[in-house]
């Protein structure tokens, strides 16, 4: 127990060394800490350490059993979520957010979100869906959970994600007429040579999904990816960023890097940002 206590004291102190580091650098140099830590992963995967995703996973209750409780409580949420979405002009852009990550073309789209969770819960948001929080706060694992809210005849154009030790999960809570025309979809080119060019228009290659209300699907978003809500309705899934399972070493390198992303200046900015006005 001692020698235990011991190396978790020394892990804090170099993380707190390296929080001090980050925190001074501009974002180039955040970015380029950011890719060697993807390199690590896009390494390991590579060599078949951990399997890669396929574009869209949906037998995820076997590795991800907590997922279940979200899904049979899907009458819960949809009914918060509903009351939420009669005054959606409080609802706080996507592009306003202030991470690095929610700029650009990707958010030039009517995307709105009422976040509940950013590495940390943001009570203030919390309290308009008190009971969705509730059940967010049991699952573990959770580091980014928030409902995103796409207007209609809205797209999100082709980009990639930001992190590789995360999965991505998406659960339908307000699909239009449960997707039967298929208007409400993801892409995702899950190809690794197509995704190592970095061309964007490579997504025609990819393959589609259609989300259907209280069901869920799992995916790595670093994959390039675009989706859309082609109705005449607005669309929402319940959203989670989620730590990946990987072996040990992996995991506890994954846990560092998350520790001190999440304390991390930018990371605070969003949740200060996210706050839902009353």
């Amino acid at each position: 127990m001692t020698i235990l206590f011991g190396i978790f004291a020394i892990l804090f102190v170099i993380a707190a060394g390296i929080w001090r580091f980050i925190k001074g650098l501009d974002s180039a140099g955040k970015n380029a800490i950011k890719d060697r830590m993807n390199g690590v992963f896009l390494s390991a995967e590579a060599r078949g350490v951990f399997p890669r995703q396929p574009a869209f996973q949906t037998d995820y209750l076997g590795s991800y059993p907590h997922f279940r409780l979200i899904e049979e409580n899907y009458e819960i949420i949809r009914e918060e979520c509903e009351a939420l979405m009669k005054d959606r002009s409080k609802l706080v852009p996507m592009e306003t957010l202030g991470g690095g990550y929610t700029a650009g073309k990707t958010h030039v789209a009517d995307w709105t979100t009422l976040m509940f969770k950013s590495g940390k819960f943001v009570e203030e948001n919390c309290r308009f869906a008190p009971r969705t929080a509730e059940l967010i706060r049991r699952l573990p694992g959770i580091y980014t959970a928030f409902f995103s809210v796409l207007e209609p005849r809205q797209e999100l154009q082709p980009h990639f994600g930001y992190y590789k030790g995360f999965l991505r999960y998406h659960m339908g809570v307000l699909v239009p007429h449960n997707n039967e025309d298929g208007k409400c979809w993801i892409r995702i080119n899950p190809d690794p040579a197509d995704n190592a060019t970095r061309d964007t228009s490579l997504i025609e290659r990819g393959e589609r999904y259609c989300w259907k209300n209280g069901e869920g699907v799992v995916f790595d978003d670093t994959y390039l990816h675009e989706a859309a809500n082609e109705s005449d309705e607005v669309r929402v899934v319940l959203w989670f960023d989620f730590r990946r399972k990987l072996p040990w070493h992996l995991d506890l390198f994954n846990r560092f890097c998350l520790f001190v992303v999440h304390n991390e200046p930018s990371v605070k900015r969003i949740r200060r940002n996210a706050v839902v006005k009353a």
